[in-house]
């Protein structure tokens, strides 16, 4: 019997329970554009957004079989006897035609040993062909669709240049759920538009939504984008490590208690990482988020009613 050693529905969990064995996401760079960058929308991207279409840790510039195999060869050291979920990760992939979808995605489920799809994409990427490519391969491997929404509020939406409306990202989720494909949310912790009251709206607005799964990300400023350029000139408050527990640990206890919870921090490249630097000591927040939740005595959801 697979047991959570977690007070929340942890994504851990929720692989071993339906494969009974240990999963492993291989970060994967498919070769995609973004229409906030090749001019569609805007050219300048997710004003948070590196030249790396947040794929810091993909290895770029080679074959996605080279790259699952180099992954792979890594990861076993560590791991024996798991297998690996190809995670389509920076910029915006289902940002291709549907031929070219297909032939990539199929490609990355060739290693006998990857089990399953993750697809990191847009709401506004997300057309009748591209779902036709999505329901095809929801039938035929275990697949979850990763839509950036960061916020529910315009204000946010247009300070960080997302480029839809919150009317986009419902329509997409309502197409997503006709296909009963697996949906997770990627939502940002820090944004300089928004209080904590702000913020918990949003995670509010999506218990009532039909979703699988959520990612929280603290806001992480990296060089040499349109946000460290804003932050040295509008400085704004950024939450400490134990801020920020605190307040994860709130959104976990209103949080729906089905809703698998992928991430609950960032993982910033060293190198590219103005503020906030705790974001890299990731073993510190994980356990401090266990250690408040078990000094309060909650767990997800305890407070989703109230």
């Amino acid at each position: 019997m697979i047991v959570n050693d977690k007070r929340y529905n942890n994504i851990n969990f929720e692989l071993k329970k339906h494969f009974s064995q240990k999963i492993i996401k291989l970060s994967l760079d498919g070769g995609f554009t973004c229409p906030t960058r090749d001019g569609k929308i805007d050219t300048r991207g997710c004003i948070f957004c590196s030249k790396n279409g947040s794929g810091e840790f993909t290895n770029f510039n080679t074959d996605i079989q080279i790259q699952i195999d180099e992954q792979i060869k890594l990861l076993s050291n560590k791991w024996q006897n798991c297998k690996y979920i190809a995670y389509f990760q920076n910029f915006t992939n289902t940002y291709k035609n549907a031929d070219e979808l297909m032939k990539l995605y199929n490609f990355a489920l060739t290693n006998p040993d990857v089990i399953g799809l993750s697809v990191a994409t847009r709401a506004d990427c997300l057309g009748d062909d591209v779902l036709k490519v999505l329901d095809y391969f929801n039938k035929h491997t275990y697949l979850f669709v990763e839509v950036g929404l960061q916020s529910i509020h315009e204000d946010t939406a247009n300070f960080i240049r997302r480029g839809y409306n919150l009317n986009t990202f419902e329509n997409a989720l309502t197409k997503l759920n006709e296909l009963n494909i697996k949906t997770v949310v990627h939502t940002i912790v820090g944004l300089p538009t928004e209080d904590k009251n702000k913020m918990m709206q949003t995670y509010k607005y999506l218990n009532k939504k039909d979703i699988w799964g959520i990612k929280i990300s603290q806001l992480n400023i990296l060089k040499d984008t349109d946000l460290e350029i804003y932050y040295r000139k509008n400085p704004f408050y950024i939450m400490n490590a134990d801020e920020y527990i605190s307040f994860i640990c709130d959104i976990i206890e209103n949080l729906r208690d089905d809703i698998v919870i992928h991430r609950l921090t960032g993982d910033g490249a060293k190198d590219e990482l103005i503020a906030p630097k705790w974001i890299l000591n990731k073993r510190y927040v994980l356990n401090g988020i266990d250690k408040e939740l078990k000094k309060r005595d909650t767990r997800q959801g305890d407070l989703y009613f109230l």
